[in-house]
């Protein structure tokens, strides 16, 4: 089953709102048209969430987008320059629209958390509360929307030939 743009987009933001991180949410409503299966996707991208691992750093949801971008577009020849510095201009060109969008592309700035604020292991806990506060679900809406917005305008995914990998 194909799902159109704004399937995916509805998609990723069920995943967040049944408990997977931003980033898990953002590659899994994709990762079908790489061949991944959703138990895959949401193992490859699970250290991504919190900021990387809840480091607070880069935002899940733009990781989400990165890992997405190196699916669609990433070099997988050793030496490949010209491979790596396409990869590297989508990705750039991602992350762009992601900060002009929200501002910033750091967790922590996102959450606005104090300079300094402890960091913790320590899982959420999803809660009513938690949902209320975070800032996260709108993020992970324009990761989505950013990747699925790129796959339409370089008219679908980059995939390898058959037999490739």
């Amino acid at each position: 089953m194909k799902l159109n743009k704004e399937e995916r987009v509805r998609r990723a933001e069920e995943l967040f709102m049944q408990g997977y991180n931003c980033s898990q949410s953002v590659v899994a409503a994709f990762a079908d048209i790489y061949g991944y299966t959703e138990e895959q996707a949401l193992k490859l991208s699970a250290g991504f969430g919190g900021g990387i691992g809840r480091m607070r750093m880069t935002c899940g949801a733009a990781c989400g987008m990165v890992t997405l971008a190196g699916m669609d577009c990433g070099s997988v020849t050793a030496g490949d320059r010209e491979g790596k510095s396409v990869n590297y201009r989508v990705v750039q060109q991602l992350m762009k629209r992601f900060e002009e969008m929200h501002g910033s592309t750091v967790c922590a700035e996102l959450l606005k958390l104090k300079k300094g604020a402890p960091l913790s292991y320590e899982a959420s806990e999803r809660t009513a509360e938690y949902y209320k506060t975070r800032p996260c679900v709108s993020q992970i809406v324009s990761a989505a929307k950013i990747f699925a917005e790129y796959l339409e305008d370089t008219e679908g995914p980059s995939l390898p030939p058959q037999g490739e990998v």
